[in-house]
């Protein structure tokens, strides 16, 4: 925590009473959520859990991150059109995680019959922390990047206002006036904007392709507005909708219930447990139209640990983005040690260490949506366990960042208001659109702070263990 809050963090009644404010400003400010107990209603809503302090951010990090960005972009972007690189870095994934596969076996189906999109977009998040070095100074290191539904770019863009609010009640007025604006529901809303504009037919709907229980719904509402606001129709699909009401014509045109679908933006499609029979029909259909799809089944598969772990490999970067020796710079000066578990000495060597070591390293597999990874003791016995078998390949192996913590509340309907010693996850949004060759959209879009008490190893907020923060430059 900065040396402005330690001030307030153990004062008892000052920490209650803008405690009070914070939770009023979040719900007047539209930083909600649905609740457990009525997913699917909104006339019960409750605040998104967020801190009740914004955390001290490294200001230099903080740059660092969003001015490779584009950079990243532009990787996600060249991954997703490089056939070879995909076929060779998942072959031994898709042995044996089904899920890649039949992700896999799709994007091999559509290339088959030949692409009808020719409009492309990306809406990336890449998170990072801030690894702690012996010598104390920190270092951004990225954790991975989400290329499908990344979320809270819409709560985020409210946030800042209620941090604002208590550090003026904590008589901290000046700290209040150098909070960043921030706005990634508009920058989001700006690529799918571009990508339906470019798709050519004034008519056709943007798609929200949504969860069965739609808790986060709001965040989603955020998006969906900046593009009502541009007098762009917004439609909410799910996939069993997409089954009964979905269909292509002789041109491979999406249509639902009739209307036209010009962007399909996935905001569900990311864990196994939603694709049943009809589900993974439905994904088929939309990948084969001509509707610009965010993100399209390769960018899908473009963001997949797998190829994290293969993109920390010498020379690959160098291969994917070829005479642009800054950029690669750039991207590889975030990267963390990430390590490859495949079949052969490498990878008997890799899992021998880390079974020797648990706490050095991060066993991930090939999912997302936090509360996958494994940590400790849980790692080293699932790695005994899978070390002579080839299900190992559909794990990679990081190291484990260390961040410093700090002091803060973490605000949650119905708990009680304590101190927690807390790290804090940084993640900036990224927007390209691609027509045919041509990059016309390559940007940072905002960023999202989330923090957990450092006693939860993994999860996001939507995973019920880290919550909305904003950062504070120091």
């Amino acid at each position: 925590m900065a040396a402005a809050w330690q001030d307030v963090v153990r004062d008892a009644a000052a920490v209650r009473e803008a405690a009070a404010v914070a939770v009023d400003a979040a719900l007047l400010a539209g930083v909600l959520m649905r609740t457990g107990e009525q997913p699917h209603a909104s006339d019960v809503v409750n605040y998104a859990p967020f801190t009740l302090l914004p955390s001290a951010v490294p200001r230099a990090l903080f740059e660092q991150a969003y001015a490779v960005q584009q950079d990243f972009n532009l990787l996600v972007d060249a991954v997703s059109q490089n056939k070879e690189f995909l076929e060779q870095t998942l072959a031994s994934t898709i042995k044996v995680d089904d899920f890649t596969a039949r992700l896999f076996r799709i994007y091999m189906q559509v290339l088959e019959e030949g692409l009808a999109q020719t409009v492309f977009l990306g809406i990336n998040r890449s998170d990072y922390m801030f690894d702690c070095g012996l010598d104390g100074t920190a270092a951004l290191r990225q954790i991975e990047i989400n290329t499908i539904a990344a979320s809270f770019g819409g709560l985020t863009s409210r946030t800042a206002d209620v941090h604002r609010l208590v550090l003026k009640v904590l008589g901290k007025t000046e700290e209040a006036s150098h909070l960043l604006p921030n706005n990634p529901a508009k920058g989001l809303a700006l690529g799918i904007a571009k990508a339906w504009e470019l798709y050519g037919s004034q008519r056709a709907v943007v798609m929200f392709l949504v969860e069965e229980v739609q808790r986060n719904i709001f965040d989603q509402r955020c998006v969906e507005n900046e593009l009502w606001n541009r007098n762009i129709r917004v439609v909410r699909k799910r996939f069993r909708e997409v089954f009964e009401q979905g269909s292509l014509d002789a041109s491979r045109r999406l249509y639902m219930d009739g209307q036209e679908v010009a962007v399909v933006y996935y905001r569900e499609g990311y864990v196994p447990q939603v694709y049943d029979r009809q589900s993974w029909e439905a994904r088929l259909l939309l990948e084969r139209s001509r509707a610009v799809k965010c993100p399209d089944i390769a960018t899908q598969l473009a963001g997949t640990k797998k190829v994290q772990q293969e993109l920390s490999r010498p020379g690959t970067l160098e291969k994917l983005l070829p005479g642009r020796p800054e950029a690669v710079a750039r991207i590889r000066a975030t990267f963390a040690g990430l390590y490859s578990l495949d079949e052969g000495e490498e990878g008997d060597r890799i899992a021998a260490t880390a079974i020797a070591d648990p706490d050095r390293f991060v066993l991930k597999p090939q999912r997302e949506g936090g509360g996958n990874n494994l940590y400790g003791e849980e790692l080293k016995e699932v790695l005994e366990k899978i070390k002579d078998t080839p299900e190992r390949t559909s794990y990679i192996l990081m190291d484990k960042i260390k961040p410093q913590p700090a002091l803060n509340y973490l605000l949650r309907a119905h708990s009680p208001l304590q101190v927690s010693e807390c790290i804090s996850e940084l993640g900036i949004f990224g927007v390209y659109v691609r027509q045919g060759r041509e990059l016309v959209l390559n940007q940072a879009a905002g960023h999202l702070l989330r923090t957990k008490a450092i006693e939860h190893a993994d999860g996001g907020v939507a995973a019920g263990v880290a919550v909305l923060d904003t950062p504070f430059l120091v």
